[in-house]
């Protein structure tokens, strides 16, 4: 099954687990090749291989994340989404203004990307209008017939995984690639990772200590579980934090990204934190006073961490190059305070 973006949205504005990301794509197998001073790269995706034999100098973009891994590697895309979920006053995020800014592309110049809407989906005509050499939709749910159809207007690198899975790392690696930038993108991954990892080597409140992902329904009593596969439990794993037993344990197997939970099984949920988006103004007191979420100890204990904003939420839930150290400053410190509050 295939997901249209729009769905996507949809499935995050109504708090039901948005998809997982797969590390180890086929994006490893991506090459560049600088050959007696040429430039040739292939980049294997979805739907084949996109062969470049020439760096590209118009490169247009969809759905979230590819833009900002082409910014991350200091690069100002020709045309790129509207953010439309998620977005602040720009139809923007706040780290990719930061990063145009940074470039001498901010919004109110003339080098600043163009964007076009993908609310009804793909923009083939606006795109077509900016006569790209290469289009990356390399974190997508680009169909095998959007992914033709964008073929014929540039060079395409089709997604690395199926329906907005491939992870972060292998994005970097292939937009690295297909710029000639390979060795940048290796350079950043590693610092980001590391940066990462610190949290939990300087926190001992964080090292070692349990979490579950997951969204928890003040309006239905819904309780459903990011597995280990997820964008948020992979972001909180990095920090050096352990997925509780109790999701491992359910997990049916690898492809599955989240689990719907009874309620009445919610005293189960045994975990330090537990981690969960909410609609703006919820506070934790809401969930304490709910009967049955409050049977969840990290609940109970006050060991709950939330992203009531959706602008805070996307920079994990669509995690990429420049969003996640976004979030270390501006998400993580509330996850490192939680965890000492209830580990001391």
């Amino acid at each position: 099954m295939t997901l249209s973006r729009r769905a996507l949205v949809a499935l995050s504005v109504l708090a039901v687990p948005a998809l997982a990301s797969c590390s180890g794509g086929d994006a490893d197998a991506a090459r560049d090749v600088d050959a007696e001073g040429g430039f040739q790269a292939t980049i294997p995706h979805l739907y084949g291989e996109t062969v470049l034999e020439a760096k590209p100098t118009r490169i247009a973009t969809v759905s979230w994340v590819n833009a900002d891994t082409v910014l991350a590697l200091d690069l100002v895309p020709a045309g790129m989404p509207t953010v439309t979920w998620g977005g602040n006053e720009n139809g923007s995020t706040d780290w990719i203004d930061a990063k145009l800014e940074e470039l001498g592309a901010g919004w109110d110049t003339d080098t600043a990307p163009v964007t076009y809407d993908e609310t009804d989906g793909i923009n083939f005509d606006e795109m077509a209008a900016l006569v790209p050499d290469l289009i990356i939709a390399a974190y997508s749910g680009l169909t095998e017939e959007e992914y033709d159809q964008l073929s014929k207007i540039a060079p395409t690198i089709g997604p690395l995984a199926p329906n907005y899975t491939a992870s972060w790392e292998d994005v970097l690696a292939a937009v690295g690639t297909a710029t000639g930038l390979s060795e940048q993108a290796a350079t950043l991954a590693e610092q980001i990772t590391g940066d990462l990892a610190a949290v939990g080597e300087e926190n001992p409140a964080i090292a070692g200590a349990t979490f579950i992902a997951g969204t928890l329904g003040l309006a239905d009593d819904s309780i459903a579980l990011y597995l280990g596969g997820d964008t948020r439990s992979r972001f909180f794993t990095s920090l050096g934090m352990t997925l509780a037993d109790v999701v491992t344990e359910n997990t049916p197997d690898s492809e599955t990204f989240y689990l719907e939970w009874s309620a009445e099984r919610a005293d189960e949920l045994v975990s330090d934190l537990f981690y969960s988006w909410a609609a703006p103004g919820t506070t934790v007191e809401d969930f304490q006073d709910n009967e049955l979420f409050a049977q969840i100890p990290a609940v109970a204990d006050g060991g709950v961490v939330l992203t009531d904003d959706d602008h805070l939420t996307l920079s994990i839930s669509a995690a990429n190059a420049l969003s996640l150290p976004w979030a270390l400053e501006h998400f993580v410190p509330t996850v490192v305070e939680v965890a000492q509050s209830v580990r001391g």
